[in-house]
């Protein structure tokens, strides 16, 4: 992959997994309406996209349509569908009935019929053309990808995750509303073929090109909804589930990798197992599982995951980055985000830590699968490094803006803690596997997730919660050890942005038992009989806080 060598020296030291906007800038009226439920965008709810298009490699431009299918909740104003500024609209047409309409940024405003009556559904065509916009180094910024295979055939992709699915096609691109279901048909040049999300259902020829027809049988986000086109060969082989009987796992790769890809792709099966075992059966399963090779790194889209990490182990033959592991660490994180992200999806991307958190965390969760405990706890706190905390991990609303890249390996650093909190592994695995099964196909926020930890634990998280992600740092234990004869005295107390700050932590005498105690703002103390304050340690892998010693 070109300037990966480059890329991971730089990434070294911030996020290295997902596509986040990460220019400092103040936020314009386009990112309001881009990031903001206006009165515009609520009154309809999309049931389902019927996209329909056609891609020339050689001038890099795409053209077609989208039907966009939606129900009516409330009074009708006018309709906000989202399409980059430089993607021409050609028509907008209802009931064979063209429309008028008006742009602003990258918002398009469509007059709608008076006669919309609430409760009913209702559908437009929404005809445009044009040359998206191109990624220069996807997938950390996004856009369409033209590239090269080595026998010289085209070879596309695309990823848009925070820039929006609208740099490529029209929609609604919000995070809060996603289709029930989507048709993506698309039509390349014959001597390569498309993959999709979702289930082939029609090939056809169309003059020179062949049109691919998938159908997407689930609710999917918009950023999911991907283009692959190249030289593709299929193999594929069945997991079979203990509860849910045989999943088809798909593989699509370029033809001349195609010997490797069998033998790499070992390790999905494993995989597939310990998700289940922790998260709960996979969760599309009617449209099956893919991966598919692209010219970029990769991509958690939906049912059909981006792999470009070139058959390695780690990130890119990096096994820092797994922890010393050795699996590919593409292959397991973006599988993760099919239950976190894809399954369970955040409403607004400032909450885009509840994506990448527990994905990332879904990482140590396999560690532990195949090794134990301890392996996963030490896999946690190997991303240490990794933390900056120099922003919140939750962004700020309404603007398409998401948090700190720190929401991977801090998210998850954040969740190895709650589990201590909790302190009853059983108790912790029924959370999570929860959160994965009741939030299942819908859309969430931070509050959502602190109500049903809250709930299932019976404890109070929210200041927790509220120190680890909306302020940049960790909070500090400042502790004294002091000697008093045979005993030693340990005194503390927490530094923090919240107040009143409830985390509980642990210390461990002569590597014996970890005893709890509850820190607050003010000093407490606490006697170690027959101990040397040496011998004293305190819990920095199950608690991720600064340890200050006075």
């Amino acid at each position: 992959m070109k300037r990966i060598i480059l890329l991971l020296a730089i990434l070294m030291s911030c996020s290295v997994y997902g596509q986040l906007l990460t220019k400092e800038r103040g936020f314009s009226k386009a990112d309001t309406l881009r990031g903001t439920l206006g009165p515009e965008r609520t009154w309809f709810d999309v049931t389902f996209y019927n996209l329909k298009i056609s891609i020339n490699p050689k001038s890099k431009r795409i053209e077609g349509f989208n039907d966009i299918h939606f129900k009516v909740v409330d009074p009708v104003t006018k309709m906000q569908i989202d399409l980059f500024e430089n993607l021409q609209v050609d028509s907008i047409m209802m009931n064979n009935k063209p429309l008028k309409y008006t742009r602003e940024f990258n918002a398009v405003f469509i007059e709608m019929p008076v006669d919309l009556k609430v409760g009913e559904m209702y559908a437009l065509r929404f005809y445009y053309s044009g040359t998206p916009t191109e990624a220069e180094h996807p997938p950390w910024d996004g856009g369409f990808v033209w590239s090269k295979d080595k026998n010289g055939k085209d070879w596309i992709g695309v990823a848009c995750e925070g820039m929006g699915a609208s740099a490529w096609w029209p929609n609604k691109d919000h995070l809060s509303d996603e289709p029930d279901s989507m048709l993506i048909s698309v039509a390349v040049p014959n001597d390569i073929s498309f993959v999709g999300n979702g289930n082939l259902r029609k090939r056809s020829k169309e003059g020179d090109m062949n049109r691919y027809d998938w159908f997407v049988s689930y609710p999917i986000n918009n950023y999911n909804v991907t283009v692959n086109a190249g030289d593709y060969v299929h193999f594929g082989e069945e997991y079979t589930s203990p509860t849910e009987g045989v999943l088809a796992l798909d593989y699509y790769v370029l033809s001349s990798n195609l010997d490797k890809a069998k033998e790499h792709f070992k390790q999905v099966k494993p995989m597939m197992k310990c998700f289940e075992q922790y998260l709960g059966p996979y969760p599309f399963w009617d449209d099956g599982f893919a991966l598919v090779e692209t010219p970029y790194l990769g991509m958690e889209h939906q049912g059909a995951i981006a792999y470009g990490n070139e058959y390695k182990s780690g990130y890119a033959g990096n096994t820092r980055f797994t922890g010393g592991h050795d699996f590919d660490y593409i292959i397991i994180h973006e599988t993760g985000h099919e239950w976190w992200g894809n399954s369970v999806s955040c409403k607004d991307i400032a909450d885009l830590w509840i994506h990448e958190g527990f994905c990332t965390y879904s990482e140590s969760i396999y560690v532990e699968c195949l090794n134990d405990k301890e392996a996963g706890i030490t896999y946690i706190n190997s991303n240490k490094k990794n933390v900056g905390n120099k922003e919140a991990i939750i962004g700020p609303y309404g603007v398409n803006k998401e948090g700190s890249g720190d929401m991977y390996q801090k998210g998850s650093l954040f969740l190895n803690t709650l589990r201590h909190v909790i302190n009853n592994d059983k108790l912790w695995w029924e959370i999570i596997l929860g959160i994965a099964t009741d939030f299942k196909h819908t859309v969430v926020d931070t509050q959502d997730i602190i109500d049903y930890m809250n709930d299932k634990s019976n404890m109070k998280l929210d200041k927790i919660f509220d120190q680890y992600l909306r302020y940049p740092d960790i909070p500090t234990l400042e502790y004294k050890l002091e000697e008093k004869g045979k005993h030693t005295i340990l005194s503390y107390r927490w530094k923090s942005d919240v107040k009143g700050f409830d985390l509980p932590m642990r210390y461990q005498a002569n590597n014996k038992k970890w005893v709890k105690i509850k820190p607050s703002e003010t000093w407490q103390s606490v006697k170690i009989k027959k101990t040397k304050s040496k011998n004293v340690k305190l819990d920095e892998r199950g608690f991720y806080v600064k340890l200050e010693k006075k």
